[in-house]
């Protein structure tokens, strides 16, 4: 979604509502939700059992005491009204244009399928799968048929090797962009120096687990991670105005905000409002060193889907994110809208009066367009009060999973970062590919060299036993939510605000300080926990760079086709939803 002018007539078009469309053809909003007339009641039906009598009230007479119980519009003409706005909002979804859906060709470039998701499937000793299971999962995903996912081979017989969720992305929404209408672009291919690059960040990002983020800029390691990241023109993450890679943008995104100030936002780390209850943001994290999969035996095993021979270990005291162990720890059971429900809820609660930091949250503005600031009769509640900021900023969530599995499954189907390690080990250990196959800036690099040093292996340390979950990895669903999920808090509330008391970490995770420096905006910062999470992912090697920068973006895309269809729907007069996209661009709904 962009704001430039060559996408203004698509900005118009976005802000066009069922009401707007009937003022268009001439009709008044009263008229047009009086005027439809003459649909005739449908007898639905759920298990044999009609519906229509619930809705009528079971043909009980109710008693007239004289008042108008169906508002302005009266009874039928509301029905006709909801069954013309539903219709309206279809129709205007169904005249958007039907998208080319690119991937990156590795698929038929590579007939042993080794560019390809395959986890879970059976694989021979190098870790590549076996075709007829292949075969067998793009039968079901072409056919649709729920036999034949129920007829997918699998590597084991363990539940995690259970494919997680393909049909999601075939599900049908009400509300929003239809899934199959949203786009993201080609994945880097296998062979490319830009994979190659992600690749050398996540060899880096596995080393530095266990080095806090407040260390980064003075830190060894992390200065040798930025160093060779800057001499790789195909890597994509942010660099200083001097187009280097800095431990001040190490590991970090090019959303505006999110390389100002300490790396966490301050949405990860303040203590959280929760009605009557408090929560305190420390977490429980495993014990430092404890990576997985470094052996080909425990890798070979897991890409068949069988159980891990290990476990996690835990430290026995609870602590504030500092490091990313502390954030893979978080991400890895996280509900998958948590961090921006938290944020919300900073966000919306009142300070508490004498002491900012227990209690409250920082009361920040609401968007100054929203219709009920200044209202001297009325507050928002159903809309744009509370309860429907913290219900819509949920709601996008599914929206965003269902759009996001269509893309994993149906277009992409990526290797998982983990698989890419295979591959390299496989390479250096056997030379088995053609020169070529895999860049020489992963297989040449310094953090690669260092890894086998450390592990024996050439494979990706893992954060979790189980590896990466079993569903392709482009792109990355904890991204899309929250692309979707931050694009509500920024329409809804006022992203200039600055954050008052800002804290960082100490060392231990155990307690929180004050911050000094550059002041903390509430659209940076909410652009910043979109990142620490993305990144998150990443860090804990189940993810690459470029599934979180697709799945940001497709998430903003849900968001706002939701806002649009939401917005259609108010009575209130309201100019519409204004906010800063992930690109700097200023988008209008």
């Amino acid at each position: 979604m962009s704001t430039s002018e060559e996408t203004q007539p698509q900005q118009a078009e976005i802000a066009t509502s069922a009401a707007a469309a009937a003022r268009a053809a001439g009709l008044s909003r009263r008229k047009f939700l009086g005027g439809v007339g003459g649909v005739a009641a449908a007898a639905m039906t759920t298990g044999g059992l009609a519906i229509e009598p619930l809705i009528r009230g079971g043909g009980a007479q109710a008693e007239d005491f004289g008042h108008d119980h169906d508002g302005p519009d009266g009874g039928e003409q509301r029905r006709n009204a909801a069954f013309r706005f539903r219709r309206d909002a279809a129709e205007f979804n169904r005249r958007l244009p039907v998208p080319d859906h690119p991937d990156n060709g590795d698929e038929r470039r590579y007939a042993s399928k080794i560019g390809s998701y395959s986890k879970g499937l059976p694989h021979n000793s190098f870790g590549e799968v076996d075709l007829g299971a292949y075969q067998a999962m793009l039968r079901a995903l072409n056919s649709g048929d729920p036999r034949d996912f129920d007829d997918m081979i699998l590597g084991s017989s363990s539940p995690l090797a259970r494919q997680t969720n393909p049909q999601s992305g075939l599900a049908f929404d009400l509300e929003g962009t239809d899934s199959h209408q949203l786009v993201e672009p080609a994945a880097p291919a296998l062979a490319s120096a830009e994979e190659a690059a992600e690749a050398v960040e996540l060899y880096w990002m596995a080393l530095l687990r266990d080095v806090n983020f407040d260390d980064y800029a003075s830190h060894p390691l992390a200065a040798a991670a930025a160093a060779e990241l800057s001499s790789l023109p195909a890597f994509r993450g942010p660099r200083n105005t001097a187009g280097q890679v800095t431990p001040q943008t190490l590991f970090r995104d090019t959303m505006p905000g999110s390389t100002t100030g300490p790396y966490l936002s301050q949405f990860n780390i303040l203590n959280t409002p929760f009605g009557a209850e408090y929560v305190v943001r420390q977490i429980r994290t495993y014990m430092p060193g404890t990576d997985h999969l470094t052996d080909f035996p425990s890798f070979l095993n897991i890409q068949n889907g069988g159980s891990p021979s290990d476990g996690e270990t835990f430290d026995p005291v609870r602590r504030y994110i500092r490091n990313s162990r502390d954030f893979g720890a978080f991400v890895h059971v996280d509900v998958l809208f948590q961090a921006y429900f938290n944020a919300c809820l900073i966000l919306i609660t009142p300070p508490n009066p004498g002491d900012p930091l227990i209690g409250g949250g920082i009361g920040c503005p609401l968007n100054p367009g929203n219709p009920y600031l200044g209202n001297r009769t009325q507050i928002g509640f159903g809309t744009f009060g509370a309860p429907a900021i913290k219900a819509l900023m949920c709601e996008v969530a599914s929206r965003a999973l269902k759009a996001q599995w269509f893309q994993k499954w149906y277009v992409h189907r990526r290797l998982r970062p983990e698989a890419y390690g295979g591959l390299v080990h496989v390479q250096k250990t056997f030379g088995r590919y053609p020169a070529g196959t895999l860049h020489h800036d992963i297989l040449d690099s310094q953090t690669l060299a260092r890894v086998h040093a450390a592990t024996g292996s050439y494979l990706l340390p893992a954060m979790f036993p189980e590896g990466s979950p079993t569903h392709p990895s482009y792109g990355s669903g904890h991204a899309t939510v929250a692309g979707a999920c931050v694009t509500v808090l920024k329409a809804l509330f006022d992203e200039r605000f600055v954050i008052p008391h800002p804290k960082v970490v100490s060392s231990d995770g155990l307690t929180l300080g004050d911050y000094t420096g550059p002041a903390l905006t509430v659209g940076g910062e909410l652009n910043k926990i979109v990142s620490n999470v993305s990144q998150a992912r990443n860090q804990s090697a189940v993810h690459w760079r470029s599934d979180a920068y697709a799945a940001n973006r497709l998430g903003q895309a849900v968001a706002i086709s939701v806002l649009r269809d939401q917005r259609a729907g108010y009575t209130e007069n309201f100019s519409g939803f204004t906010f800063t996209g992930f690109d700097g661009e200023r988008i209008t709904i």
